[in-house]
C-alpha cells in the first residue's frame, strides 16, 4: 500500500490572494482554511498531511503550520529551508516528519532538488538536530547516484525523489529517460537503507506509471488533487487519487 500524504498549499494560495491583509488564517469571512480541508483530506482517505512554511509566507502562515501541530490526528509533514529559523520552528513544532527541501523567492513552486552534495554540511547539521528530536527526516532529491548516496551518509531515514522533471517529459521525448532515472534511484536509495517516497507533478495521468515505481513508502501530491477537487469535490479527489494508487 502506497501512502498519499495531501499537500495544501494551493489551498492557502487561494486563501492568501483575497484575505493577505486580514490579519488572521480563518473565521469570519475567511475562506478558504486549508486547516479544515487538511481534515477532510484525511477523513476522505489522505495519510498525512504536507505543507511548505516558505520564507516569504507566500501562502501556508505560522498560524497554520501550529494549528495543524496541536491537532492529535494529522500525521503532519512539514517541508522547509535548511535555515536556523526554521530548524528552530520545526523542533519546536515537533511535526511527525520534515521534508528538508532547496527555496527561492523567484520561483512559484519548488523546482528541482535540494544539492545535498554542495550543502552537506548545513543539510547535516539540521538532519543531525531532527534525528536528535526523533522526528523523521525526508531530503527532497533529484534521482541522481550522488544524490542518494550523500542521503544515506547524512543518516536521513527517507528521501523524496523529485518527479518533476519526469512530469515535465511525459508527453515529450524524455519521458522514458526520465522514468528510468527515477526507477534507478529508487532502487539504489532502497539499497542504501533509505524510506523512498516521491513526489512533485504527479497527477491522475501519470500515477499509473509513477506507481510501478520500486519501492515506494509514500507520494506527496498537491496541485493536481486540488485543482481536481475544485470540478469534483475534495472527498472525490483524493479518494480516486489514493484508488489510483492503489490499483
Amino acid at each position: 500500500m502506497i501512502l498519499l500524504g495531501v499537500n495544501i498549499d494551493h489551498a492557502a494560495t487561494l486563501r492568501q490572494a483575497r484575505y493577505r491583509s486580514a490579519g488572521a488564517t480563518h473565521g469570519g469571512a475567511i475562506e478558504p482554511d486549508p486547516v479544515e480541508l487538511a481534515f477532510r483530506c484525511e477523513k476522505a482517505g489522505a495519510d498525512g498531511i504536507t505543507v511548505h512554511l516558505r520564507e516569504d509566507r507566500r501562502h501556508i502562515q505560522d498560524e497554520d503550520v501550529l494549528r495543524l501541530g496541536r491537532s492529535k490526528t494529522t500525521r503532519l509533514n512539514l517541508e522547509m529551508a535548511c535555515t536556523p529559523a526554521m530548524t528552530e520552528f520545526a523542533l519546536k513544532l515537533k511535526p511527525h516528519s520534515v521534508c528538508l527541501v532547496p527555496e527561492s523567492r523567484e520561483e512559484i513552486t519548488t523546482e528541482g532538488g535540494l544539492d545535498v552534495v554542495k550543502h552537506r554540511d548545513k543539510v547535516a547539521r539540521v538532519t543531525d538536530a531532527m534525528n536528535a528530536a526523533g522526528i523523521k527526516t525526508s531530503l527532497f532529491i533529484d534521482p541522481d547516484p550522488a544524490q542518494i548516496e550523500m542521503s544515506a551518509r547524512l543518516t536521513a531515514p527517507w528521501v523524496e525523489l523529485h518527479t518533476g522533471a519526469y512530469a515535465n517529459a511525459y508527453y515529450a521525448a524524455g519521458r522514458a529517460a526520465e522514468f528510468a532515472r527515477l526507477v534507478a534511484g529508487a532502487r539504489l536509495a532502497h539499497v542504501a537503507g533509505l524510506v523512498v517516497n516521491a513526489g512533485h507533478g504527479i497527477n491522475y495521468v501519470n500515477i499509473a506509471e509513477v506507481r510501478t515505481i520500486p519501492h515506494l513508502h509514500e507520494l506527496n501530491i498537491g496541485h493536481s488533487i486540488i485543482s481536481r477537487a475544485l470540478s469534483t469535490g475534495l472527498d472525490e479527489a483524493v479518494r480516486t487519487m489514493k484508488a489510483l494508487m492503489n490499483p
